[in-house]
């Protein structure tokens, strides 16, 4: 979705309102662990910033940004909901722009939700459900007090 900034650039309006209800295209995050980004709920406003030069304005954009992505469990495979909240108050980047006159908000929104996107995350809390033919699943508590052939070694590491 293409905002035009043109209104903003000739001074004819003081700031526009992005305040709305976003569903990000599939094409933004296909390549990524991401499964859907729908219902983005942005609330701000795009404004135009003195540089240093009193001649030359900058975009500036102030929003809040939250919702829920959808992404793979790490464990199970499962899709479960990962919310996030991000606070933006920043000059826009060139990337976001289509040309001087108009902003590409999926581009900016995805180049900050891309951020929040965990490396792994999962929502499962037994893990010995997870075991198979001669290995299991644990976690790293039970791994620091069972039996770890490394123990020896983590204890001269922690001396160090």
């Amino acid at each position: 979705m293409i905002i035009d900034l043109s209104l903003l650039h000739s001074n004819t309006i003081d700031k526009i309102d992005i305040s709305n209800t976003y569903d990000i295209p599939k094409e933004y995050f296909e390549k990524t662990s991401v499964l859907e980004l729908k219902n983005i709920k942005v609330n701000g406003i795009i404004s135009l910033d003195n540089a240093e030069d009193e001649y030359i304005s900058e975009d500036h954009i102030s929003c809040t940004i939250e919702g829920n992505m959808l992404l793979e469990d790490s464990i199970t495979l499962e899709p479960v909901e990962y919310p996030f909240s991000i606070e933006y108050d920043d000059i826009i980047e060139k990337n976001c722009k289509n040309n001087e006159n108009s902003l590409d908000i999926f581009a900016f929104l995805w180049e900050n939700i891309v951020l929040e996107v965990p490396l792994q995350f999962t929502k499962v809390k037994d893990l010995s459900k997870f075991h198979g033919d001669g290995w299991r699943l644990i976690s790293e508590d039970e791994l620091i007090k069972t039996n770890n052939p490394f123990k020896d070694l983590l204890k001269n590491q922690e001396k160090e």
